[in-house]
């Protein structure tokens, strides 16, 4: 693999995990996804020197929603490891004794419940707050969706003074099969699959609608707990099962490798009979204070896995190819199946890939194909029948126009774009990144509405957004006159957005959020950046030669330079924060000091992220030799662990404050 096909996979798999953890519409199987990351990891441990700063495996995916207020986790909210092989599982054991000095510990083995992830605390016995996991530091407060759950209690007598609870919200089989049923009996459309529903229905503002759905919740694990009050899994459970909380009615201590297989193979022969959907095992060191030892990934615990069972295979036909064209123009083949039912629920939809897959796995149209479904997600082809053809199945051909606009198509590597700019699919795309949460954050700008704004021509490129008029938008299907102004009002407001969420809403290529901001702090404005040369971005730290050419080429595009002058002229903000703070920046003791937050502090970690950025200072994920400062607020965990290994400075939160301090001259 070179490094162009490294960023492009980089890509591939960030957009896979935002389909997954942020629009809970994944569009590949597990095992899929598994397979797309496990290349990723092994070619990032061929080549470390290419790893970029927002690689998915620095990272965990996803990001909170735009409908709830945002809350950071005390504790982070890390993913798992996993793997669909025993030898990688019993490798898994030998480096976690390896990390002990050879002490062999217990473990524990319960079911891996496929819903959505929540984070639950309470303080005194109250439910505070709950939320989803988010982007792992910080996710959506859904509290008020989690209070209608009926097996989860507001108050808690005899609880420790501070219990985060974890664990996952689903629906359960028959439950979901119920609602279904009343759905149709209603004329309304059903659900595709319960996970789906679940992350659904945690999305509604309105928790009488969420009261009305079966959720139900199981809990597994902990976030930020009063010192002394669980010091194993095993005392964890016995903690929550004292309380009245829920548990999986499945769980295990196993002391060898040989106890560790019985038990999965035991789940795996039980885990259809279990009430909420599973699709494997979860293995953990049952003691904390090892579990502390053996420390974290920059996205995983060390010592926990995830043994994920085959998923189940059945046999449909394909009945036609249908295209999807992305934002960047990528075209998408997915196969139009006779509907079957997989894992308990209907699928007529699978992935195909790219058209290099199809002629890899000879697909036709018309074939008997194998269908395989991971954990309720939308499956993909895995294998052609072909002993089965007749003769009449069709060969699927690579188009050579784009199914949205006629305009023609270019192979890249594996994939086939559309170059025409001005293409409705791309379009709407491009105005979905555009006004999302992490760009430039327009309210009510969401798919329906901009589905309505290009199918009238109204929007035709970004920058046609700010000619709207309230008249034009209260004319759309569903949009009152409030709503309507509601949506310029945030359209006008999106003109102030600092530089970096327009650098961020363009859509470079390569360009996420963190390197958007990288870019502002590098220059003092966007006319400034666009004019940059290639050797001029490669001095920016993370950006190669890779990077620094799709940032030029963006800018030197025609199309592009239009569409900068027409923003401009919109009254868009193209200046840098950062400008004319070099000497203040310069002067002061955060200044080119890199940093790492943990632990829970007096406000959110952004707000101090925040004043370290316009110190002139850099923030960091993860700890390491090159790290100067780490500062450590109460609950501090591993990263505190490593920080004092590897001899960095640990700032209290006072120590902090002065160090800022001093960033202002007398």
């Amino acid at each position: 693999m070179n490094r162009l096909e490294y960023t492009d996979l980089v890509e591939t798999v960030r957009q896979h995990d935002i389909a997954y953890y942020v629009e809970a519409n994944p569009m590949l199987s597990d095992r899929e996804y598994d397979v797309l990351y496990r290349q990723l990891l092994d070619t990032e441990k061929a080549h470390p020197d290419w790893i970029a700063a927002d690689s998915p495996t620095q990272k965990v995916g996803g990001q909170a929603l735009s409908h709830f207020e945002q809350r950071e986790h005390a504790v982070p909210m890390l993913s798992l490891d996993n793997t669909y092989s025993l030898d990688e599982l019993t490798a898994f054991v030998q480096r976690v004794i390896k990390g002990l000095d050879g002490e062999r510990p217990v473990m524990t083995v319960d079911p891996k419940v496929d819903g959505v992830a929540v984070s639950i605390r309470y303080e005194n016995g109250k439910l505070i707050h709950g939320v989803t996991r988010g982007d792992g530091s910080k996710g959506d407060d859904i509290t008020e969706n989690l209070k209608t759950l009926k097996e989860l209690p507001t108050l808690l007598p005899d609880a420790p003074e501070v219990l985060e609870v974890r664990g996952e919200v689903f629906m359960s089989h028959a439950g979901f099969q119920r609602m279904n049923r009343q759905r149709e009996a209603k004329g309304e459309t059903p659900f595709a699959n319960a996970r789906n529903a679940t992350a659904g229905t945690l999305k509604l503002l309105d928790s009488r609608q969420v009261a009305q759905r079966p959720l139900s919740i199981v809990l597994y694990g902990t976030g930020a707990v009063t010192v002394g009050a669980v010091d194993s899994q095993t005392q964890l459970r016995a903690l929550l099962l004292s309380l009245r909380l829920p548990v999986s009615e499945w769980f295990q201590e196993v002391k060898n490798e040989t106890e560790l297989l019985a038990a999965i193979a035991e789940l795996d022969k039980l885990r259809q009979t279990l009430p909420y959907p599973t699709d494997g095992a979860v293995i953990k060191v049952n003691r904390l204070d090892l579990r502390e030892k053996l420390g974290f990934t920059a996205k995983a615990p060390r010592w926990a896995i995830a043994y994920k069972f085959e998923a189940e295979q059945v046999d449909t036909r394909l009945r036609q190819v249908t295209l999807q064209v992305g934002r960047t123009g990528t075209v998408t083949p997915v196969a139009e199946l006779e509907p079957v039912q997989v894992s308990g629920t209907t699928v007529s939809r699978a992935t195909l890939h790219n058209f290099k897959e199809i002629a890899r796995k000879d697909i036709r149209e018309g074939d008997w194909v194998v269908i395989e479904k991971a954990g309720e997600i939308i499956p993909a082809v895995v294998e052609v029948r072909a002993g089965l053809r007749s003769g009449a199945e069709k060969e699927i051909v690579t188009p050579t126009v784009c199914p949205a606009c006629g305009g023609p198509l270019v192979q890249e590597n594996v994939f086939l774009r559309c170059m025409h700019p001005g293409c409705p699919a791309q379009v709407r795309r491009a105005l979905q990144h555009f006004a999302h949460r992490g760009a430039m954050d327009i309210e009510g700008l969401g798919q329906a509405v901009v589905d309505q704004l290009v199918d009238h021509e109204l929007v035709c490129r970004v920058d046609d957004l700010y000619l709207l008029e309230v008249e034009q938008v209260q004319a759309l299907e569903r949009m009152g006159a409030k709503s309507a102004q509601n949506l310029i009002d945030g359209i006008e407001a999106s003109k102030a957005q600092p530089l970096w969420r327009l650098i961020f809403g363009l859509g470079i290529p390569h360009v996420g959020s963190g390197l958007a901001r990288q870019l502002e702090q590098s220059f003092a404005s966007l006319d400034q950046l666009a004019a940059a040369s290639i050797e001029d971005l490669e001095l920016i730290d993370d950006v190669g030669d890779i990077v620094a050419t799709s940032i030029h080429d963006f800018f030197a595009a025609a199309e592009h330079r239009e569409l900068l002058a027409a923003l401009l002229g919109h009254g868009l903000n193209f200046e840098s924060q950062w400008s004319g703070r070099e000497e203040v920046a310069a002067a002061g003791a955060i200044a080119g000091k890199k940093f790492v937050i943990t632990g829970t502090l007096s406000e959110p970690r952004d707000a101090f992220k925040e004043k370290i950025l316009q110190s002139g200072g850099k923030v960091s994920g993860s700890v390491s030799k090159k790290t100067d400062y780490l500062l450590a607020g109460e609950s501090a965990g591993s990263k505190l662990e490593q920080a004092r290994k590897l001899g960095v400075r640990i700032l209290s939160e006072a120590e902090f404050e002065k160090l800022a301090q001093a960033e202002s001259p007398a």
